[in-house]
């Protein structure tokens, strides 16, 4: 382990004694909320060796990741804290974790349960209405080499038992298969496809969000189905009847704002004319 010089400390404004408190402050910040489902001798900083209650009844460890919302997601009102987790006890087709879901209440946090293979990683919160909030997310799943991505909203809703699910509505979907294949392939009859989502944002009106997507236009498709691009110098598998590639770097970026009642994605410069 590396240590931080005195000369360091100084430039800081923290004595070694009051270093040491902040780093432990900040590896304890995460204890109130795993002792809602673990016992004390079993946490260590942000992890629990043996989470209570864990789907399947199994002994299972929990460590929590910094990616975390709040915000009022359900329809009666109620504040939610949502916090990505991973475990040894989930399998890759989960993304070896998911979210823990805790009520907020008169300051305090309250365990309503875990979500796997459900992970909040590049999320915003934008307002439904007075009383509720809605929370959407850059989501995907790499399986084979194939990135399937997509825009969608965590959507939550309460049972009977007062159990709290989490469920994805997509608004826009994309796959990136440069890991499988050395490059992304379009479909000669189509006329635009996309690979990716980032930077996640607010959008221009109400009810809207703004993301940077990665896609082949149709110039893109009718430039690779014709003259052709550039090949990559390593290619995995042979190409399908109709289909051609589209190399990294060959593929446009262009924000786009998304219409989350309609689910329309238009260029941002676009949807500025209306």
């Amino acid at each position: 382990m590396k240590t931080i010089g005195a000369a360091i400390l100084l430039a800081l404004g923290l004595s070694a004694p009051a270093f040491a408190q902040a780093r432990d402050k900040a590896l304890n910040a995460d204890r109130p909320l795993l002792a809602t489902f673990c016992d004390a001798a079993d946490i260590k900083g942000s992890s629990c060796r043996r989470a209570k209650a864990y789907p399947g009844r199994k002994r299972c460890d929990v460590k929590l990741r910094p990616d975390r919302y709040s915000g009022k997601f359900l329809a009666d009102g109620s504040t939610l804290l949502v916090v990505n987790y991973e475990s040894g006890c989930e399998a890759h087709a989960n993304d070896f974790g998911g979210s823990v879901i805790f009520e907020q209440k008169d300051g305090a946090a309250i365990f309503n349960g875990y979500q796997p293979g459900l992970q909040v990683n590049d999320c915003i919160t934008l307002a439904r209405n007075d009383k509720q909030d809605r929370l959407i997310c850059v989501t995907g799943h790499i399986g084979q080499g194939h990135l399937e991505s997509g825009v969608a909203e965590m959507v939550f809703t309460r049972d009977f038992s007062k159990a709290i699910d989490m469920s994805l509505n997509y608004f826009v979907t994309g796959e990136d298969a440069v890991g499988a294949y050395g490059s992304n392939v379009v479909q000669c009859k189509e006329t635009s496809k996309y690979f990716g989502f980032a930077k996640l944002g607010a959008g221009p009106a109400p009810d809207t969000v703004a993301v940077e997507i990665a896609h082949a236009d149709k110039t893109t498709i009718e430039t690779a189905c014709t003259k052709g691009f550039p090949k990559p110098k390593q290619l995995f598998g042979e190409l399908g009847p109709g289909e051609a590639y589209v190399p990294p770097g060959h593929e446009k970026k262009t924000r786009f704002v998304i219409d989350l009642t309609t689910s329309k994605a238009v260029p941002e410069a676009e949807f500025a004319k209306r």
